[in-house]
């Protein structure tokens, strides 16, 4: 504590982690006083367990008292605070725009007056406040912020891997405990006295309360009390103190348990205050507590609010609710809540309410929960029409928030015709087990019985559930049925059936059909007249088809935060899959490989199994391309043992672009050919195969140097007379290289125009690679100067990217072309001081969480620094980095005299 009260340091924020009642509220309490008495401002805030799905509604306590110093804020971060609080209208930002906004905030503020932050129950902070707040607490010690937080032990939260300083709070061994209870003052014989240490285990908040009541409790034959839960013990003891509550003072509990009002310093309710008027009875009862800064009420303990809810009538919880909603006229969703609970009986103008409440949920990244209001709506429709309706929308907020199992069984209750049942059923069976042959049936079939007039919303849903079955097929035949549909229900005049004709041709034939493409996809984000996550995201994927996702990436990284998981977790998945294709792209591989990572361990928490076959193929061709050809390998086998007796196209062309790349890496350039024509034949781009165009640049360098330059040459004219140039940036550029590697004399004019394309710029490996094959061109034209710089530069970049193959291939032409190099690698004194200590940490063998735990950085970070500093040691894995640093201390001069 005294250490986290000292001036700001990597440890200015300290957890406080126990299991409950062990006294963590009270060391916080403590550090409050301490807090106090240096002169420190102090911010209270309470996680609150009916808040914990809400995004940022734990951030608003801490950001609140703070707003007045966001006047001295630049308008963006002003903003973005001002929306994250409700004070501003727009669309939630994300977590990063917060996260950075909140550190200038409290920067200001400290200007003023060091800050000291206490949160209590950590734990139930949303997902989205937490991450904020690991992300700043990390950071806020050196702009004038400390503080201490508690978390229960066995509440797995966003703070359990915030890598801040942890204070372990246990239970009591068996003589401190002992000594607790007798400075309680209780007057107990031996016999209670033994029951009370065996009852409490040890844990201080029982010890302390259980002397009060522990004569009531009738003892085992044995001696001792029958072995209970130590939570349902200390609930009943709580609940004879309110049962001798007065009645007014039992209903004014039951208001503040059913709201949600939390241990100390929670969020205000000033609705609630008002109505709770003169606590004193609970608050001398030890059932109510008052926050000594700020003032506030709040429970003594999380059980204690939970005896009050379970004490209480089912008829007296439903007044209650009704009281409440009657506080909250403006405030849907709370209103919409408690109504929900007060109502027995169908209720049309509540169910109403709810699925109104269910849709502004759903467009804040709270899909989970407005499956379950939707379904409560359901329950209090007035008629069988209504009740079918709002039980097939919840399937399908379900089915998208990966709930599948759920999503069936509320299909199923619809009773309505089995077309939302087929919806439910096929996304489980495509994103479970990759069946795209049957579901493709199905969904064709309802659609033949469906009139799409009379039932549009379900049409529109059958068009894009098989637009996506298509696209992971990847198979004319499947692709010629789908598109005869689309072409059947989708009007171009309707803005969602012009959404499902973009999708149709820039996840499909995008060669055939996708001119104009980007266009189309700017139009359709302007006119867009929802923001529900699957909308925003199925445009995502025709950006990235369009290789155009740097447009659109403040919204994809914005939507990935706010999905998560309790968003549309089935879209945030696919979300994250473009995050790290983004990433890919733009030549950041450390981050594609975070996201990667992280994806894998949503899908299998879900059991995606789809989606993990997809993140294992991009993980594949990220190793493939830094030259690791093991890892590369290990995955592709992998996916195409899963994917090919399944009929998955796109992740068998994938498995074949990865081999083919791979083999690049290893200028094994016929077994890269033999993988290039598994995708599409030399001269052609095959309808339907996603990967025929997006592969061009390694089809055309296997090709030329596996002796098929004719074939070369045909494939790079056949893309030049297909329009590929037209349809994206990249396959401008890498059409234009692929025209240079396969021409004569007139190949550095080629070369030249390539490299000036805006693509360039974009592309970071391709064009690389590019500037390595023009190096190497020039220099075989005797052009040494020029050959040169184009090889020096794609070395940096090569380098710089961690595509250790590609510039070993470069080191060795600019030494052919001239050039003086040292020994292989630059050595341990080209290494930054942060970059040696890096590479000492990893040499002991450990891992880059562990590194990253002792430098005060990101695992990420410390992935970004190893994939530079790998190329200077002049070595390719961690394994040899022990090696590589003995020999440059050993060769290093004495400092001596």
């Amino acid at each position: 504590m005294e250490r986290v009260l000292a001036v700001p340091t990597h440890h200015a924020f300290a957890v406080l982690r126990g299991e409950a009642g062990t006294g963590k509220s009270a060391l916080l309490q403590v550090a409050v006083a301490l807090a106090g008495e240096a002169g420190l401002r102090i911010v209270g805030a309470s996680g609150v367990e009916a808040e914990s799905e809400l995004p940022f509604a734990g951030l608003h306590q801490l950001l609140l008292p703070l707003l007045p110093y966001g006047a001295q804020l630049p308008d963006v971060s002003r903003a973005v605070l001002e929306q994250v609080t409700g004070l501003r209208a727009g669309a939630a930002p994300g977590v990063a725009e917060v996260a950075g906004a909140m550190l200038s905030l409290i920067a200001a503020a400290a200007d003023d007056r060091q800050l000291f932050f206490a949160v209590d129950d950590a734990h139930w902070f949303d997902n989205e406040s937490a991450r904020v707040c690991t992300f700043v607490m990390r950071r806020a010690g050196a702009v004038g912020g400390r503080g201490v937080i508690t978390v229960r032990a066995d509440a797995p939260s966003v703070f359990d891997d915030a890598g801040l300083e942890e204070i372990e709070v246990g239970s009591l061994g068996r003589l401190e405990a002992a000594a607790l209870l007798e400075r309680t003052g209780a007057h107990l014989d031996p016999l209670t006295r033994e029951r009370v240490l065996h009852w409490a285990e040890g844990n201080p908040l029982a010890l302390i309360e259980l002397p009060k009541t522990a004569g009531r409790v009738p003892a085992a034959p044995s001696g001792q009390a029958s072995p209970l839960p130590l939570t349902r013990r200390l609930e009943s003891l709580y609940g004879n103190r309110i049962s001798e509550l007065t009645p007014s003072a039992q209903e004014a509990l039951l208001l503040a348990a059913l709201d949600g009002l939390s241990s100390v310093a929670g969020p205000r309710r000033p609705a609630l205050e008002r109505r709770l008027g003169d606590v004193d009875e609970a608050i001398g009862r030890g059932l109510l507590v008052i926050d000594p800064v700020t003032g506030q009420l709040g429970f003594r303990h999380p059980l204690v609010r939970s005896a009050v809810v379970q004490l209480a009538t089912p008829n007296r919880r439903r007044a209650a609710h009704a009281e409440l909603a009657a506080l909250y006229p403006d405030d849907q969703e709370r209103r919409a809540r408690h109504l929900a609970e007060a109502t027995v009986d169908p209720d049309e103008k509540v169910a109403a309410l709810l699925e109104q409440a269910a849709e502004t949920a759903t467009r804040r990244g709270a899909s989970s929960v407005a499956v379950s209001w939707l379904e409560r709506a359901a329950q209090l429709s007035e008629t069988p029409d209504q009740r079918s309706r709002r039980l097939a929308e919840a399937a399908f907020v379900a089915g998208q928030s990966a709930q599948l199992e759920r999503a069936q069984q509320l299909s199923e209750s619809a009773g309505t015709a089995d077309t939302d049942v087929i919806i439910a059923e096929c996304y489980a069976a495509l994103y479970q087990d990759g069946e795209v042959r049957t579901t493709h049936r199905k969904v064709v079939a309802a659609l033949e019985r469906l009139d799409p007039v009379r039932d549009k919303p379900t049409m529109e849903r059958l068009i894009n559930l098989l637009l996506v079955i298509s696209l992971f097929a990847a198979d004319s035949a499947t692709w010629t049925i789908t598109e005869s549909c689309v072409d059947r229900f989708c009007d171009p005049a309707d803005p969602t059936g012009s959404a499902s004709l973009l999708y149709r041709d820039t996840w499909g034939d995008v060669v055939r059909r996708g001119v104009g493409g980007l266009e189309r996809l700017r139009r359709q984000f302007v006119r867009a007249t929802s923001d529900r996550p699957w909308d925003a995201m199925r445009l995502l994927v025709s950006a990235y088809y369009l290789d155009t996702l740097d447009e659109f990436r403040t919204l994809l990284a914005r939507l990935v935060a706010r999905e998560g998981e309790a968003g549309a977790a089935g879209n945030a998945m696919t979300l994250l899959q473009l995050v790290m294709l983004d990433h890919m792209g733009a030549g950041r591989w450390a981050d594609a490989e975070q996201a990667g990572r992280r994806g894998l361990e949503m899908t299998a928490r879900h059991g995606y199994a789809l989606f993990a076959h997809q993140f294992r193929a991009f993980l594949a061709m990220v190793a493939a391309c830094r030259g690791d050809s093991d890892t590369a390998d290990g995955h592709r086998r992998a996916v195409e043992a899963w994917a090919r007796p399944r009929g998955i196209g796109y992740l068998t062309q994938y498995a074949d672009a990865v081999g083919m790349t791979a083999a690049l890496a290893r200028s094994d350039y016929a077994i890269a050919y033999r993988f290039a024509t598994n995708i599409t034949a030399p001269g052609e781009f095959a309808a339907h195969t996603q990967q025929a165009p997006r592969t061009l640049l390694d089809f055309v360098e296997a090709a030329v140097h596996s002796g098929h330059l004719d074939q070369a040459r045909a494939h790079a004219q056949t893309a030049l007379a297909a329009g590929l140039p037209a349809l994206s940036p990249r396959l401008a550029l890498v059409t234009a290289a692929a025209q240079a590697m396969t021409a004569q004399d007139d190949a550095p004019s080629l070369y030249e125009h390539a490299l000036a394309l805006p693509g360039a710029a974009l592309f970071p490996f391709e064009t690389a690679r590019i500037r390595l094959a023009y190096g190497e061109r020039l220099r075989r034209d005797h052009e040494t100067r020029a050959a040169r710089e184009q090889l020096e530069e794609a070395l940096r970049v090569l380098t710089d990217l961690g595509a250790l193959p590609w510039a070993e291939r470069a080191r060795a032409e600019l030494a052919a072309a001239g050039a003086a190099f040292g020994a292989r690698g630059e050595g341990w004194q080209s290494l930054t001081v942060q970059e040696r200590q890096i590479a000492q940490l990893a040499a002991t063998g450990l891992t880059n969480k562990e590194i990253g735990a002792k430098l005060f950085l990101s695992p990420r970070t410390v992935s970004s620094h190893l994939y530079r500093i790998f190329p200077k040691l002049g070595i390719t894995s961690r394994a040899a980095l022990r090696d590589a640093l003995d020999a440059d201390t050993r060769a290093a001069p004495s400092d001596e005299v």
